[in-house]
């Protein structure tokens, strides 16, 4: 990898976890480049250099991970219908967010980007969707669609949770977890 490139990394990974910082602290629009670049440790012309404002990073740093998320997903819908299960669906879920789990830290508290949060939850609905209608032959679309809506729910509960405990727990032992409770409900409990 050239020279250049590692440098690039560098100075993108400084600057995004500069401004993840500073939007656990307040809203996108309170934070000025200067601040930023005092943070990161680096000049406003380096930002400028990779970004047009703070609108443009965030764009970039949420597309980014759109894209990751929906690399993560893509592999778990072209398999064999008997190989899709809720596990493999969450555990790929799961292993993306914790790849980006600064975004999905802020983007879950106070000053997140619920228009983002409501895009991934889009995303996984659509993959999601279509995933259970192979897995669960004989339900209908609309119990699909409720099933959908309350694991969404809880599962966006364990991420929570699991980002309160730093993630100390791997994607795969959440996505068991979660598994065993969309699964069994209640007596996920008695086990």
């Amino acid at each position: 990898m050239p020279r250049t490139d590692q440098r690039t990394r560098v100075t993108k990974l400084l600057i995004r976890k500069a401004f993840m910082e500073l939007l656990t602290r307040k809203p996108i629009q309170s934070i000025s480049i200067k601040e930023l670049c005092d943070e990161a440790g680096i000049s406003r012309g380096t930002f400028y250099a990779h970004y047009t404002d703070i609108y443009d990073l965030l764009e970039k740093i949420e597309s980014e991970m759109l894209r990751d998320f929906e690399a993560a997903l893509e592999p778990l819908f072209h398999a064999n219908a008997q190989d899709i299960t809720p596990l493999k669906i969450t555990t790929g879920i799961f292993k993306c967010l914790k790849e980006n789990a600064d975004l999905c830290t802020v983007t879950l508290g106070t000053y997140g980007d619920k228009k983002f949060a409501s895009c991934l939850l889009g995303i996984g609905r659509d993959k999601c969707m279509e995933s259970y209608m192979k897995y669960f032959v004989g339900a209908s679309p609309k119990q699909i669609e409720y099933f959908y809506a309350f694991v969404s729910a809880g599962c966006i509960g364990l991420l929570e949770k699991w980002l309160g405990e730093d993630m100390t727990a791997s994607a795969e032992e959440i996505a068991q977890t979660a598994e065993n409770i969309m699964m069994s409900g209640i007596t996920f409990l008695q086990n």
